[in-house]
């Protein structure tokens, strides 16, 4: 069973990148015509794309995706989403499904993958975590972001968890964001992409159900610190994790 599991994930993983990259080329011209487009109108644009580009990816691999929660994005009101981070796959999960246009903070590297880097930049706010200044200049574009009028997405764990742990331990941004903003956030938890692409085996895909799943909105108390805060996330964020078991 072990060595069967072993040859059709590699199997589904070839099914899965040629779908992804057909898939890709052939959504590509929109999505130049898009990238001309003035902002918020084209990020607006670009969600909207990606979800429908998305929607054939996951289910053409078979990993249908179910979205809960939706109800708590009030129309007319724009968000700091903050989602746990188990695997690449949360990328592709995360941001297409968030109700209305918002951008991510992203590696500055991905940037230069050909063709896939240009949507890429599209969908995020690109940061060199190695400088100093670009994370500063990024911190400035997210703020930028939610003056437009854009949902802000963001990991607070930073890189993929790798542990046993429901989730890591949260980085202050996020935080520091909503409380310089006076957003709300969106506290949301991705289910099952370490299932379907697991960060200790090469070329590998396993067909699964995924979940992503929006929580009620939390807006910061007059004088709580970003710590607290993020405390206060992360204990929900982990409480729902652990109850709902999935």
């Amino acid at each position: 069973m072990k060595l069967f599991r072993e040859i059709f994930g590699r199997i589904w993983a070839a099914w899965a990148a040629t779908v992804f990259v057909t898939t890709m080329l052939l959504f590509m011209i929109p999505f130049l015509i898009i990238r001309k487009m003035p902002e918020p109108k084209m990020t607006r644009r670009f969600i909207a794309l990606s979800k429908t580009w998305m929607d054939i990816f996951l289910n053409g691999i078979l990993c249908h995706l179910t979205v809960v929660g939706k109800e708590n994005f009030e129309e007319g009101k724009n968000y700091i989403v903050v989602c746990n981070h188990n695997s690449l796959m949360d990328v592709p999960v995360s941001c297409p499904y968030i109700p209305g246009g918002n951008k991510t903070i992203a590696k500055k590297e991905m940037a230069k993958t050909p063709v896939f880097g240009i949507l890429y930049a599209m969908g995020s706010i690109l940061v060199d975590r190695n400088s100093e200044r670009s994370r500063r200049d990024s911190y400035q574009r997210m703020k930028q972001v939610l003056d437009m009028g854009l949902h802000m997405s963001i990991y607070p764990e930073g890189t993929r968890n790798k542990s046993s742990e429901p989730l890591k331990s949260f980085h202050d941004g996020a935080f520091r964001l909503a409380l310089d903003t006076g957003k709300p956030i969106i506290p949301t938890l991705i289910f099952n992409t370490k299932k379907v692409l697991p960060g200790d085996k090469s070329f590998f895909i396993w067909p699964h159900r995924l979940e992503m799943h929006f929580l009620a909105p939390v807006v910061a108390e007059k004088g709580v610190s970003s710590l607290e805060l993020k405390e206060k996330i992360f204990k929900i964020m982990t409480d729902y994790y652990v109850a709902k078991n999935i």
